[in-house]
C-alpha cells in the first residue's frame, strides 16, 4: 500500500504538475523520496526555497498550470514566504508543501518548530494542516482546486511522519482542476455602462494586466469612442502593440501623456487594472470592470462598478453604443504624448553607444531588438523594470514577469528559472541588477547543474540605483547605496556558466549574440553607468511633487526606446493643429 507521501505525489503528477522547486531535508524526505520514485515529475533543487517560490510563480504564469513548490520543517518552509507573497498578488496557481515537525511535537516548542499553516495565512487563498492520512486526498484536492480557481497560493502543510504513514485508501483519485469562466454583467449594467460611455465626450481607458487576451475588444471600444489608451506596467505587453490610441504609462515609472490624458477625461474606464498608486488617479468620474469583485472601488470611488470579464463585458457593450466619431481630444493626446516622449528622447541620444561607463539605455534598446520575438523577460525590481517598461517592446507574444505587485529584489533570476523549465524550447532572458542577482546569487548554480539555457543580462552599476533615487528624490543624501565593484562573470564562470564581462559599449551587441546563440546558460555582465539618470542639482518640494505625479517629467528621463516611432505613428491620422 502507497504511503500519504506517495499518493500526494502520483496526484500531483495526475493533475498535471511536472515538476517540484525545493530543497530536500528532514521532514520532507518522504516527498521527495516518492518523487524519485515517480515516473514523469521531477524534484528541482534550488539553492534557497526563495527562489523555489518564485520559480513555481514563473512557471505558473508562463503556462496557466498549476505549479508546486515545497520546504522542510521551521527555517526551510519559512524561507518560501517571500516568493509566496509574490505568486499570490500575482494571482500564480501555485502550491507550496510545508512539511512540519514529528505531529506529536506540535505545540511543545520542538527543535525547528513554527506553525505554516497560520504563518501562511496572509500570502495564500488556502492554508490548512494534514494531520491525519485520512485527511490528505480531499484537502489537497481542495488546495489545488483553490489555487486555480481563485488564481494565487494554496499552502498544505504536512508533518514529516504523516507523509510516511500508510494511505488509508488505496491507489489515486483523478482530478480535475477547473478555471473560472468569463463572467459578464448583468444585462442592465452593460446597457448603464453603454449610457455612461456614450454620454462623456472625452473618454479614456486605462488597462492593467486583466486586459490580457482582450487586445482586440479594446482597440475596438477604443475606435468606437475616439479614446486614448493608456496603460499600467502589469498591463503593458498585453495592450501596447498595435495600438493606434497609445498615450503610455502611468505609476512611478510612467511616461508620455497617459496622466493628463486621465485627468483632461471627463470619464475613465479601469480595465482589469487594481492600480495601486491611487494619487495618480482623478479620483471621480471612473468606471471599472474587473473579474474580481474584491478590486471594485477599492482605489477610486467609482460611477459605475462592473464584475466581469474584461474581453466579454466590452463584446457585450460594443453594439449598444452610440460611438464618438470626435477625435479632436484623441488627437490632442497623441500629439502630447509624442511632445513628452521626443523631450526625454533628445537628452539620450549624444553619443550613448560610445558613453563609458556603459549606458543603461543603450544595452537595454540592444536587448530588445535582438531577443526573439517570442521571447519572455524576467526583470528585476529597481532600475530593472525601467528597462522593461521603457525600453522592451511588446508585441503579443513576448511575456514580462516580474516582482510588479509585491516589488521584491531578486526575483529575475528565479523566476527565469521557472519560465525556462516549463518552456524549455523558448528564449527566456533574466534582466538582473547586480543587487538583485547578489541576493539570489547561488542559483547560479541551479542554471549550470540543470544546464537550463537561461540567458542572464546583468545591469552591474555597483550601486542600488532605485534606492539611491528615491533618497536623492526625498532630499537625503544617498547612504548604504553602494557596493564595492565585483565581477559576476567570474563567478559565474566559476559556477561552470559561460560568461561575458563588457565595459566598452562597442562590445554589448556582440557579447548580446554570443550568449543568445550559445546552448546553454549564459551571463552578460554590463559594467553600467551607476549616474545615468538625470537628476537635477538642487531637489526641490516641487520636484518631490512631480516625482509623485509622474516621475518621468522630473527624475527618471531615462528613454523610451522605440516607443517614440510608435507614437509618431500614431499620428499618421491626425490633424495638425
Amino acid at each position: 500500500m502507497a504511503t500519504v507521501a506517495e499518493q500526494l505525489v502520483r496526484t500531483l503528477r495526475e493533475a498535471g504538475v511536472e515538476r517540484i522547486y525545493g530543497i530536500v531535508g528532514d521532514s520532507l524526505n518522504p516527498i521527495v523520496d516518492a518523487v524519485r520514485r515517480t515516473d514523469g515529475i521531477e524534484w528541482v533543487h534550488v539553492r534557497h526555497e526563495e527562489t523555489a517560490a518564485f520559480a513555481a510563480a514563473a512557471e505558473a504564469q508562463v503556462t496557466g498550470r498549476l505549479a508546486v513548490c515545497a520546504g522542510s520543517c521551521g527555517p526551510g518552509n519559512l524561507h518560501l514566504i517571500n516568493g509566496l507573497f509574490d505568486a499570490h498578488r500575482s494571482g500564480a496557481p501555485v502550491l507550496a508543501i510545508a512539511s512540519h515537525i514529528p505531529s506529536a511535537q506540535v505545540g511543545t516548542g520542538f527543535f525547528q518548530e513554527t506553525h505554516p499553516d497560520r504563518l501562511f495565512v496572509e500570502c495564500s487563498h488556502f492554508s490548512e494542516l494534514v494531520s491525519q492520512p485520512e485527511q490528505m486526498p480531499r484537502l489537497l484536492r481542495i488546495a489545488m482546486q483553490t489555487a486555480i480557481g481563485k488564481g494565487g497560493v494554496s499552502v498544505l502543510t504536512i508533518p514529516g511522519d504523516v507523509s510516511e504513514r500508510k494511505a488509508p485508501v488505496p491507489g489515486v483519485e483523478r482530478v480535475q482542476l477547473v478555471k473560472p469562466s468569463p463572467t459578464i454583467p448583468p444585462a442592465d449594467q452593460v446597457a448603464e455602462l453603454a449610457r455612461l460611455l456614450d454620454s462623456g465626450e472625452k473618454v479614456m481607458l486605462f488597462a492593467g494586466a486583466g486586459a490580457a487576451g482582450a487586445h482586440d475588444e479594446v482597440m475596438a471600444l477604443a475606435e468606437k469612442l475616439s479614446a486614448p489608451v493608456g496603460h499600467s506596467l502589469g498591463g503593458k505587453e498585453w495592450i501596447q502593440y498595435d495600438n493606434p490610441y497609445d498615450v503610455g504609462m502611468s505609476g512611478l515609472l510612467g511616461y508620455g501623456a497617459c496622466y493628463d490624458a486621465m485627468h483632461a477625461a471627463d470619464r475613465i474606464v479601469l480595465l482589469g487594472t487594481d492600480f495601486p498608486y491611487d494619487n495618480f488617479l482623478p479620483q471621480a468620474r471612473t468606471i471599472q470592470i474587473d473579474i474580481d469583485p474584491a478590486h471594485l472601488g477599492r482605489r477610486t470611488p467609482l460611477e459605475l462598478a462592473l464584475h466581469g470579464d474584461v474581453k466579454e463585458t466590452i463584446k457585450a457593450v460594443l453594439p449598444l453604443l452610440r460611438g464618438n466619431p470626435d477625435r479632436t481630444f484623441l488627437d490632442r493626446m497623441l500629439r502630447e504624448h509624442v511632445r513628452r516622449l521626443e523631450k526625454v528622447v533628445d537628452a539620450y541620444t549624444t553619443r550613448i553607444g560610445h558613453h563609458r561607463p556603459i549606458h543603461p539605455e543603450y544595452a537595454a534598446d540592444l536587448v530588445d531588438e535582438l531577443a526573439d520575438d517570442n521571447a519572455v523577460f524576467t526583470v528585476d525590481t529597481g532600475m530593472g523594470n525601467v528597462w522593461a517598461a521603457r525600453y522592451l517592446t511588446p508585441n503579443g507574444r513576448r511575456r514580462v514577469i516580474g516582482s510588479f505587485r509585491h516589488g521584491s529584489m531578486a526575483n529575475a533570476l528565479p523566476h527565469a528559472i521557472g519560465a525556462k523549465l516549463a518552456q524549455p524550447d523558448r528564449q527566456v532572458v533574466s534582466l538582473s541588477g547586480d543587487g538583485g542577482l547578489a541576493m539570489l546569487m547561488g542559483d547560479l548554480l541551479t542554471l549550470s547543474a540543470y544546464d537550463i539555457g537561461v540567458k542572464v543580462v546583468l545591469f552591474n552599476n555597483s550601486t542600488l540605483g532605485m534606492v539611491k533615487l528615491e533618497m536623492l528624490v526625498d532630499g537625503l543624501p544617498d547612504y548604504g547605496t553602494d557596493q564595492v565593484p565585483v565581477s559576476f562573470a567570474a563567478i559565474a564562470e566559476a559556477c561552470g556558466i559561460h560568461a561575458i564581462r563588457v565595459e566598452d559599449p562597442a562590445q554589448i551587441e556582440s557579447a548580446l549574440r554570443k550568449s543568445f546563440d550559445h546552448r546553454g546558460p549564459s551571463l552578460v555582465e554590463l559594467v553600467t553607468d551607476p549616474n545615468a539618470l538625470s537628476i537635477p542639482p538642487k531637489i526641490t518640494g516641487e520636484m518631490v511633487r512631480g516625482f509623485a505625479l509622474a516621475a518621468s517629467k522630473t527624475v527618471l528621463n531615462g528613454g523610451v526606446g522605440k516607443m517614440v516611432d510608435m507614437a509618431r505613428s500614431n499620428l499618421r491620422n491626425a490633424p495638425r493643429p
